[in-house]
């Protein structure tokens, strides 16, 4: 009581001192504003066959180029009301997949915002917890069903090894449903999902992974779209930084080979050096395999000929789960040019668009031009798609509307084309074509084209 005049007074003389004015009369120091209230947004596209979207915000990208499996990281805004629209990138431009919906959003609040459905049902699930309450040797998980083919089922978060029969299930869940936040130790587990209520019947299995102290997830059970594995589903795993994807502990690589080389004989494909067992044996010009599904490891690949025993082509290669690879022998034995082109595939069929890819294998034509047209269109009234492509070249996969093309292929700089054809292309199609020099064993032309995929 008789301190606080006192102190009344020292705070006024300081707040005298720190302040004057032109006239020599004191005035107060401005009051600086509070700091906004914050909440935290983020985005996981989790709609298969969706093309790649943005998120708008009050009509401004705030997410660009988002693609199947893929999350954003946390953006942070001032508490309010924000319109939030999804829009899908298509050939034919920008499409509005997800209209414009005015959400308000609170402090201190962590919002997910799921794209799910396939992509002529897509829809958002909004979840939302508190931000920031993982509790300190902790990490917190909330578990999302994606999948719009795959039935109720069961998850199962347990220590490595455990049996599913003995151990409690963290929840059984349909298409958009979720279970937590859960609040676990930080370690080490293995997540399980099974059929409803049927601990035996194991869907998808992660293995041992490490839940981190203080690790914020939201773990999407997604429609899997990779290679080498017969499970339903994968795991996209999304915390404030971005996202992540967990596979089935199963999956395997895939692999297939062309025989692209046009004066080279019937090769055998050698892993590892098992000449008595070869991966491919007697593939011939222009011939390609099916894919063969092979453990995720480092290979030694070799391409022999079985009578004289000579190896042109020697590769090492590193296959990573779900991945799916073309590796094509391309160039000429007697010149001594023979070599491989290691091409990633991509397996998601997008119901926007075809994805049409082509890989230039033709020694004789040289580097080229590629026109991909109207059917019918004059190529010298229309600048080519690509420029000055060279032997060995991968476009990668293009997107394209769903129609009829030409594809005209022509020595760079000139319009008479050596390779012309006329493709019909649907919507969720894939399509690749190699160029290659004429079949005979001695190459030259004319020049034709090895069709795959939906070819």
């Amino acid at each position: 009581m008789y301190k606080f005049p006192k102190i009344f007074s020292l705070a006024a003389m300081l707040a005298l001192a720190a302040c004057s004015s032109d006239d020599g009369v004191a005035t107060s120091p401005p009051v600086p504003a509070p700091a906004p209230e914050k909440f935290n947004i983020q985005v996981l596209h989790a709609s298969p066959d969706a093309p790649a979207v943005n998120v708008l915000v009050n009509g401004s990208t705030a997410v660009p180029g988002l693609e199947y499996k893929q999350g954003s990281a946390a953006i942070s805004l001032a508490v309010g009301s924000y319109d939030i629209q999804v829009d899908g990138n298509t050939p034919g431009g920008m499409v509005t997949v997800i209209p414009s919906t005015n959400l308000t959003f609170v402090a201190d609040t962590l919002y997910s915002v799921v794209a799910v459905g396939d992509v002529a049902n897509i829809e958002p699930v909004i979840l939302e917890q508190p931000d920031g309450a993982v509790t300190a040797g902790n990490a917190q998980v909330r578990i999302l069903h994606a999948a719009p083919l795959a039935p109720q089922v069961t998850v199962y978060a347990t220590a490595p090894g455990a049996d599913l029969t003995t151990e409690p299930a963290v929840g059984t869940f349909s298409f958009k449903e979720d279970l937590g936040p859960i609040q676990v130790p930080a370690g080490d587990y293995q997540i399980r999902v099974t059929l409803a209520n049927q601990p035996g019947s194991v869907v998808f299995d992660s293995g041992p992974i490490t839940l981190g102290d203080g690790n914020d997830l939201l773990v999407a059970a997604v429609e899997n779209t990779t290679a080498g594995s017969s499970a339903p589903i994968s795991l996209a795993v999304l915390d404030t930084t971005g996202s992540s994807e967990i596979l089935d502990i199963e999956t395997l690589a895939d692999l297939r080979v062309v025989h692209a080389s046009p004066d080279a004989p019937a090769v055998d494909i050698v892993v590892n050096d098992d000449l008595a067992n070869p991966l491919v044996p007697g593939i011939e010009f222009p011939d390609f395999t099916g894919f063969v599904s092979v453990p995720a490891d480092d290979y030694n690949v070799k391409v022999v000929e079985p009578v004289s025993g000579l190896t042109p082509i020697d590769v090492n290669l590193s296959l990573e789960a779900g991945v799916t690879y073309t590796v094509v022998a391309l160039d000429t034995l007697a010149g001594g040019n023979i070599t491989a082109l290691v091409a990633d595939d991509d397996p998601r069929r997008v119901a926007t668009e075809a994805k049409v890819r082509l890989i230039h294998a033709s020694p004789t034509a040289g580097n080229v031009d590629i026109w991909v047209t109207a059917e019918g269109a004059d190529i010298t009234a229309v600048p080519p798609l690509l420029t000055d492509v060279p032997l060995g070249a991968n476009t990668g996969f293009l997107s394209l509307a769903e129609g009829i093309y030409d594809v005209n292929i022509a020595p760079t700089g000139t319009t008479v084309a050596a390779i012309t054809a006329t493709i019909n292309i649907v919507g969720g199609g894939i399509y690749t074509a190699i160029a290659r020099d004429a079949e005979g064993g001695f190459g030259g032309l004319p020049l034709g084209l090895i069709l795959m995929d939906d070819f």
